[in-house]
């Protein structure tokens, strides 16, 4: 009966029974996941009436039967994984129109015939598909599907080509490839991109593939701990030196049996986003493996590390003077203005935070981290499940899972204010929660405080230009966290006005007050 409810998540419990056929009526769900439970039974084809589902996971049941037809009626599905159960017949012709999906698994059930021809079916690794009854198609590891329909007649071929000599070779000879094609399907594989990506390509391009996946793991000494460098919410992150000289960063996903399939949407969306981006604000993409034991990313290396560290750090904090700071906002806004406004379709990154942003040796900024990455699709609706870190996401998606590049600013504009304060402003601006429904972001702000008092006290205040510099990227900042995300200002505009010559100070530094600073009218774009 909760008909607003949005996410519902009671997946690794003793659930029993067959699933109730009035989820249906749950129609705003975005999320649904019932894993690992003891459902039976048949898959409800009122599913099929969950137009805003986003996510479905049913794996590891013991639900049997067709999968309804009716879940081809999902066009906002991303992901879908109903492994590990005993459903069986063929999948659905109508999952043709499941537009949107991009992640499936339907390993371990009794399935046959072919899988649908959309790009989250034809993706999919082989390991989304195995141990079922006789699935085909044009996908990882899988027969075609001629071969299966056309049995007999091949048996006729082969029979007729046993009786000559040039026969036989012919059939030993296919025999061999067909040997050599299961070895290579089998075979553990890392991927470089080719040349045009970096110079990591000209260095270890001529190896053989399972030599650079032993390199990677030589190189972080089997993963080891002490080669840590970092740690996130999908991965640990580690410094490796190859055998060239050269140093990389090697991200390697956390190995989860419940977040499985969501690890390798962010692994694989990851590679998709980066692989053709190419500014100098953004971390490069060089390589990445998929296997069974462990998956990770190959990038450059940034000397310094994310943001949050640099800021956490009494000694390193003291050497982020406030043109160093003024250099890190405007790298972080050419990033976004670049992957706003110059990439097609535009990509949305929703995770922007101080542990995001990485620092090279001269204290350039470089956005890392795409795993949560959206692009943003013209003729959809782009409605989504929650992404981003909490603290930095924007108000509005308290209440709403729209995602467009009006999150990313308000990101930018919190990140900012935590480069100009030295820490998280979450004591200086209100709660997301309330805020989401204020009409301005600044209610519960004391508006008379002096900017000088809110800024980080570990470096001398700034001075001349630098102080107009400052002044005026914090009107920024609050312009990018207004409550409505319309009077928010684009990446584009925002990355214009930070290279503008910067207005002289009204008055004395040392007068300014956080009122000063706040917005007089709102920007649309």
């Amino acid at each position: 009966m909760l008909s607003q409810l949005q996410f519902l998540n009671l997946a690794s419990n003793n659930l029993g029974g067959s699933i109730p056929k009035q989820l249906g009526e749950c129609s705003n769900l975005v999320q649904l996941n019932l894993s690992h439970n003891k459902f039976i039974g048949s898959i409800p084809s009122e599913i099929g009436f969950l137009h805003f589902l986003g996510n479905l996971d049913l794996s590891g049941n013991v639900l049997a039967g067709e999968i309804p037809s009716q879940i081809g009626q999902l066009k906002q599905l991303e992901t879908m994984n109903l492994s590990h159960n005993k459903l069986s017949g063929s999948i659905p012709t109508a999952f043709v129109d499941l537009v949107s999906l991009t992640a499936v698994d339907i390993s371990y059930n009794e399935l046959e015939g072919p899988i649908p021809k959309i790009k989250g079916f034809m993706e999919a690794p082989f390991e989304a598909f195995m141990n079922n009854s006789g699935l085909c198609g044009n996908a990882s590891g899988l027969k075609p599907c001629i071969l299966l329909t056309s049995r007999r007649k091949s048996t006729k071929i082969v029979i007729l080509i046993l009786f000559s000599l040039p026969g036989s070779l012919l059939l030993l000879l296919t025999m061999v490839g067909c040997l050599y094609f299961r070895h290579q399907t089998s075979r553990e594989r890392i991927s470089f991109l080719g040349e045009r990506q970096s110079p990591l390509s000209f260095a270890v391009w001529g190896y053989e593939e399972e030599i650079l996946h032993e390199t990677i793991i030589q190189a972080t000494n089997n993963f080891n701990f002490n080669n840590c460098i970092g740690k996130g919410g999908y991965g640990i992150v580690y410094r490796a030196m190859l055998p060239t000289g050269q140093v990389v960063a090697v991200k390697k996903l956390h190995p989860s049996r419940d977040g499985e399939l969501m690890n390798f949407i962010t692994f694989r969306n990851e590679i998709h986003i980066l692989i053709d981006i190419r500014h100098r604000n953004i971390v490069k993409l060089y390589g990445f493996c998929s296997l069974r034991e462990h998956s990770f990313l190959v990038y450059e290396f940034i000397e310094r590390g994310s943001l949050k560290m640099n800021l956490s750090s009494e000694e390193q904090a003291m050497d982020l003077d406030w043109n160093r700071r003024l250099n890190v906002v405007k790298g972080v806004a050419n990033a976004l203005s670049y992957l706003h406004h110059d990439c097609s379709p535009p990509i949305i990154h929703r995770d922007i935070s101080s542990s995001n942003v990485l620092l090279d040796l001269e204290y350039e900024a470089h956005v890392s981290d795409f795993g949560t990455a959206r692009l943003l699709m013209p003729d959809s609706t782009n409605w989504t499940s929650f992404a981003g870190t909490f603290g930095y996401t924007a108000p509005e998606l308290a209440y709403t899972m729209r995602v467009n590049e009006k999150c990313d600013v308000y990101s930018f504009g919190m990140v900012t204010m935590e480069v100009i304060m030295g820490i998280h402003p979450g004591d200086l601006i209100s709660s997301l929660s309330a805020s989401a429904f204020s009409s301005s972001l600044f209610s519960q702000i004391n508006q008379h405080s002096l900017l000088k008092d809110v800024m980080d006290q570990r470096i001398p205040l700034p001075e001349n230009r630098v102080a107009e510099g400052v002044v005026n990227i914090i009107k920024i900042a609050f312009a990018c966290l207004l409550a409505n995300p319309q009077s928010r200002p684009t990446m584009r505009q925002v990355a214009s006005q930070l290279i503008a010559r910067w207005p002289p100070l009204a008055k004395s530094f040392s007068a300014i007050t956080l009122e000063d600073l706040m917005p007089q009218t709102t920007v649309t774009g």
